[in-house]
């Protein structure tokens, strides 16, 4: 397994790249009112209107800082229905990767509230946590932070 290595303050945690499409530079997001704190906003991804999630707000309860290293990842996630949605999920230090074949999973430690947490592991880096983007959001939450912004998937505004 091919793991994204990130850190939220100290910390260090990684993500599956199986449904990775890019890791980019940090742009201007706009922010949308009365959503969770961890939305940092949303932008324009090639023509689609794309939330981003804070990860280090998600998991340390503080925003990322804005560092040279500090990137949004785009995920592909397929919702239950069918549909194709594109996620950013923005991190901080997100500098290399991990080829990793061999995962415990049963040294995951599930908390019903926090289903994104997985395994732990050790590495050379140290203690990595793998987050599982996926239970991020549901596909109801998904789509109501889009029609939140009145913002319709073919990108267009509806203010």
């Amino acid at each position: 397994m091919l793991l994204l290595l990130f850190h939220a303050a100290d910390n260090l945690y990684a993500l599956d790249i199986s449904h990775v499409i890019e890791v980019i530079p940090i742009v201007a997001l706009r922010k949308i009112p009365h959503v969770p704190a961890y939305v940092a906003g949303v932008f324009n991804y090639r023509g689609t209107i794309v939330p981003v999630i804070d990860l280090c707000h998600v998991i340390q309860k503080t925003s990322c800082r804005s560092r040279f290293s500090t990137r949004i990842i785009m995920v592909n996630h397929t919702a239950k229905d069918g549909g194709n949605y594109r996620l950013g999920l923005m991190a901080e230090r997100v500098t290399e990767t991990l080829s990793r074949p061999d995962i415990d999973a049963k040294n995951a430690a599930v908390v019903d509230d926090t289903p994104y947490l997985g395994e732990m592991f050790m590495d050379d880096h140290g203690m990595i946590q793998r987050i599982h983007w996926e239970h991020l959001l549901t596909d109801v939450q998904y789509k109501s932070l889009i029609a939140g912004g009145k913002i319709q998937l073919n990108g267009t505004s509806n203010n």
